[in-house]
C-alpha cells in the first residue's frame, strides 16, 4: 500500500541555528534520516543535552527494567504544571506511587460494563450532528473527533454533558497552550529568558481556562462531599472525592482533585482525539480498508445499535485504530532524565540528564517493523516473528503505562462504528494535512474528508 503522510525528513542533523527555527513549530521538522534507524542519538543545545534512546532493550531497561533510574523530567513537569499540576502524569517516585494506588479503584468505575451507556449517549448525540451534515462537502473531521472525546471524557468523568460552547472554548485554550508550550521549551532549550516572551502568559492564561472549566463542575460536588451530601461513587469524580489516604486518613483536596481531573481530561481526550483525526483521514485514504471494516460492523452488529459486547469482535476495527497509533502515536516524544549517572551503550548520561524515548520512531523503524511507513492494519491480525508489545508503545510501557489504555480503545472502536455503521467517509480532492509534533501530534491544517450517507442504513 502507498505511504500515507509524515513529514520527510532531513537528509543531515541540522544546524543549531536551524534547529531553534524548525522546532519551534514542530519536533518532527528537526528529524533527519538516520533518526529513524540509530540506536542511539544526541541532541546538544545550549541550555539542555538530550539523549534519545531508540534501540528496544535500551527502551525496555528505562521504561520497564529500571524505571526508578529514569523518571519523568523536570522540563516535562515545568511545562505542563500549569494545567495539570501534581498528576501522575508528573510526578515520580513515592508521590507517583500513591497517586496511582489512591487512582486506580476510581479508574475501575470506567470499564465498559459501567460507562458503555454514557459513551452510547455521546455517539449518539454525534450521529445527530453528523446528520446535518451536506452530503460531499467538505467536513472538519478534526473538530468533531475533539467535540466527541471530550464530550465522553466529561460524561465518563463527571457526569456532565458538554455543550459546544464549552468544547470549543477548552479545545481552542488546548491549542494555544501546545503552541506556546512548544515555543517556550524551545526558549528554555536554547537559554533564551522567557522575559523575551509574551508566550508565557498566554499559555498559562490558556491553562486558567481549561482548569476554570472542569472546576466549575468540581467544585459543587467537592463542596457536597465535604457536607456529608455525597457518599456514594457514581462516577471518577465521586470516587475521587470519596477515596481517603491510607497512611493519614485525608481526601484529596480541592487542588489535587483537579490536577488528576486535568490529567484525566488530557490523557483521555486530546490523545484519543489526535489518533481518532487520524484514523478518519487512512480511512479516506484506504477505501479498501473501510468497506472491510463496514463489512465487519454489518457481520457483527447489523441493522441494530452497538452493544457493549460487540466491541471486541470487532478485530478488524480494533486492528485500523492500533494500526493508528503506531502510524500517529499521540504521544510522539516522552521525556525523562537520569536520577544518576548511566551508560546507554557508548554514551554517558550524567545525573540529571534528559532521554527521550520516541514511540513516532521506534514505530516507523524499518529495523522494528516491515515497511514501517505503509497504513497495514492487517499487520495485528497476522502472527508476527516478535513480540509487538516490545515495540510498540503509543500508551507507553511498563508501571507507567496509560491508565486510561483499554477504556481509549473501547471508545475508540465505539466512535468508528458508529460514523461506520452509517457514513462512508472520503478524501477532500487536494487536501492534505501536515502532521505537527507538539505535546500531541496533530494536523497543523486540521483533517478534513468527505461524508456520504450509505444507502443501505
Amino acid at each position: 500500500m502507498s505511504c500515507p503522510v509524515h513529514p520527510k525528513p532531513l537528509k543531515n542533523k541540522a544546524s543549531l541555528l536551524f534547529t531553534f527555527f524548525i522546532k519551534r513549530k514542530s519536533w518532527l521538522n528537526g528529524l533527519f534520516e538516520r533518526s529513524y534507524t540509530m540506536k542511539t542519538g544526541k541532541v546538544k543545545l545550549p541550555g539542555i543535552e538530550i539523549v534519545v534512546a531508540n534501540e528496544l532493550s535500551l527502551v525496555k531497561d528505562i521504561m520497564v527494567n529500571k524505571v526508578d533510574k529514569y523518571p519523568k523530567n523536570k522540563l516535562l513537569h515545568e511545562l505542563l504544571e500549569p494545567l495539570l499540576g501534581d498528576s501522575i502524569f508528573t510526578t515520580n517516585g513515592c508521590q507517583w506511587r500513591k497517586q496511582r494506588n489512591l487512582l486506580t479503584p476510581a479508574f475501575a468505575s470506567t470499564s465498559i460494563g459501567k460507562v458503555f451507556v454514557l459513551m452510547k449517549q455521546a455517539t449518539d448525540d454525534m450521529r445527530e450532528r453528523l446528520s446535518k451534515v451536506e452530503a460531499g462537502s467538505r467536513f472538519d473531521m478534526e473538530s468533531e473527533m475533539t467535540f466527541i472525546t471530550a464530550d465522553i471524557i466529561f460524561r465518563t468523568i463527571m457526569t456532565t454533558k458538554l455543550s459546544s460552547e464549552e468544547a470549543q472554548k477548552i479545545t481552542s485554550a488546548f491549542t494555544r497552550f501546545q503552541e506556546q508550550s512548544l515555543k517556550i521549551s524551545m526558549l528554555r532549550m536554547f537559554k533564551i529568558p522567557l522575559v523575551f516572551s509574551y508566550k508565557e502568559h498566554k499559555r498559562i492564561q490558556a491553562a486558567k481556562i481549561i482548569r476554570g472549566a472542569l472546576e466549575k463542575v468540581i467544585r459543587p460536588r467537592y463542596e457536597a462531599v465535604n457536607n456529608g451530601e455525597e457518599t456514594q461513587a457514581v462516577d471518577i469524580l465521586s470516587s475521587l472525592l470519596l477515596t481517603r489516604d491510607p497512611d493519614t486518613g485525608e481526601r484529596f483536596s480541592f487542588k489535587e482533585i483537579v490536577d488528576q481531573v486535568s490529567m484525566l481530561f488530557l490523557a483521555g481526550h486530546e490523545t484519543s482525539a489526535s489518533a481518532l483525526s487520524w484514523l478518519f483521514y487512512l480511512l479516506a485514504e484506504y477505501p479498501e480498508i473501510q468497506e472491510e471494516a463496514y463489512q465487519e460492523i454489518k457481520t457483527v452488529v447489523g441493522d441494530r445499535e452497538i452493544e457493549a459486547t460487540d466491541l471486541k469482535k470487532l478485530k478488524l476495527v480494533n486492528a485500523i485504530f492500533r494500526e493508528t497509533l503506531r502510524l500517529y502515536p499521540p504521544v510522539g516524544f516522552m521525556m525523562r532524565e537520569a536520577a544518576e549517572k548511566v551508560t546507554l551503550r557508548d554514551k554517558i548520561i550524567q545525573a540529571g540528564q534528559s532521554v527521550v524515548i520516541s514511540p513516532w520512531l521506534i514505530h516507523r523503524n524499518k529495523y522494528n517493523w516491515e515497511k514501517p511507513h505503509d497504513f497495514n492494519p492487517k499487520r495485528f491480525l497476522e502472527k508476527q516473528k516478535t513480540p509487538i508489545k516490545s515495540r510498540y508503545l503509543p500508551f507507553g510501557m511498563g508501571q507507567r503505562v496509560c491508565i486510561g489504555a483499554s477504556f481509549a480503545m473501547q471508545e475508540a472502536v465505539l466512535i468508528i462504528t458508529s460514523v461506520l455503521q452509517h457514513y462512508r467517509v472520503e478524501e477532500v480532492e487536494g487536501f492534505k494535512p501536515q502532521p505537527v509534533g507538539r505535546l500531541t501530534i496533530r494536523s497543523e491544517n486540521g483533517i478534513y474528508v468527505k461524508l456520504f450517507k450509505r444507502e443501505d442504513t
